[in-house]
């Protein structure tokens, strides 16, 4: 799916600047990252799949997808709502390019993000060539996603963010129960989970991961362009799952309409309907046998 962009401002001298180009070796294969058409920011793919658009202005997203999960979290934790704690502790399964880390943070500067990435030289290559910030604000951690989320202290984070493909799907392992026991573990009481979820039109995939999801927590919500959840095109739902009411406020669905591809969400009830009695994966089921959907993640 190739993700539209929202509107642009005028691009930093700095990032016309293609020292950060280049097409690198990596653990896994090879990076590669471009300038992008208008100058203000990189394009990382990882063995030819895009990967990650990484602004030189932090506060911009380019993916959509990214731009409803920051858009979720800051409301349930933004500095604008009533009694938000200062200090969001969250957790990034899949870091990439880091965009949504550096994002979080230049928005609310008082965040601390981990993000997990599998593979060592991409990590330091995104380091080394993006303007990412350094610890305790955005430290990186290289290893396996699930066996570091197992290997955390419970109750040590209010979100949880699961954004992990190999090629174009999500590694089997990253897609069942008991994985979704370990986020659950360590979120503490009324934290967030959110996966980005990528399937083709028939969302036979998409239903069973959610349904994975709704086997362990109470609450959910889904947001997606409307289209898509119809049926009518591939690409990407956002899943928001806590043990917690999770109501779409005013301003959040406002704030989806006017998006760049506008989005809609669906409550609780309304996903549980949406499921239509799919059956969750475990890891004696996983995702690993569905055909990896034709689309660019």
């Amino acid at each position: 799916m190739a993700r539209r962009r929202q509107s642009r401002r005028a691009a930093p001298a700095d990032a016309r600047d293609d020292a950060v180009a280049g097409e690198f070796p990596i653990d896994t294969g090879t990076a590669r990252i471009t300038t992008d058409a208008d100058g203000q920011g990189w394009l990382l793919e990882v063995n030819g799949v895009q990967s990650s658009h990484v602004a030189a202005d932090p506060t911009r997203l380019d993916f959509e997808y990214m731009r409803w999960i920051a858009a979720v979290v800051a409301d349930r934790h933004g500095e604008d709502r009533a009694g938000a704690d200062p200090g969001m502790r969250v957790l990034h399964l899949g870091a990439a390019g880091c965009a949504l880390p550096r994002h979080l943070a230049a928005v609310d500067p008082s965040s601390r993000h981990v993000a997990v990435e599998v593979d060592a030289a991409l990590a330091q290559l995104v380091r080394d060539r993006f303007d990412i910030p350094r610890a305790p604000i955005v430290r990186i951690r290289v290893g396996d996603a699930r066996a570091v989320t197992e290997s955390l202290t419970p109750d040590s984070r209010d979100v949880v963010v699961v954004d992990v493909f190999a090629g174009a799907t999500t590694p089997p392992h990253l897609t069942t129960v008991e994985f979704v026991d370990a986020v659950h573990r360590v979120l503490r009481p009324g934290g967030l989970a959110v996966m980005n979820i990528a399937d083709t039109r028939d969302l036979r995939y998409a239903r069973r991961q959610i349904a994975t999801f709704a086997a362990r927590f109470d609450e959910l919500m889904l947001v997606a362009d409307p289209a898509m959840l119809k049926g009518r095109r591939y690409g990407n739902v956002v899943l928001a799952a806590s043990d917690e009411p999770m109501t779409a406020s005013a301003a959040l669905t406002r704030g989806l309409l006017v998006d760049a591809v506008p989005a809609t969400t669906r409550d609780t009830a309304q996903t549980r309907d949406f499921l239509a009695g799919a059956r969750p994966f475990t890891d004696a089921d996983p995702a690993g046998d569905r055909p990896a959907p034709s689309i660019t993640i």
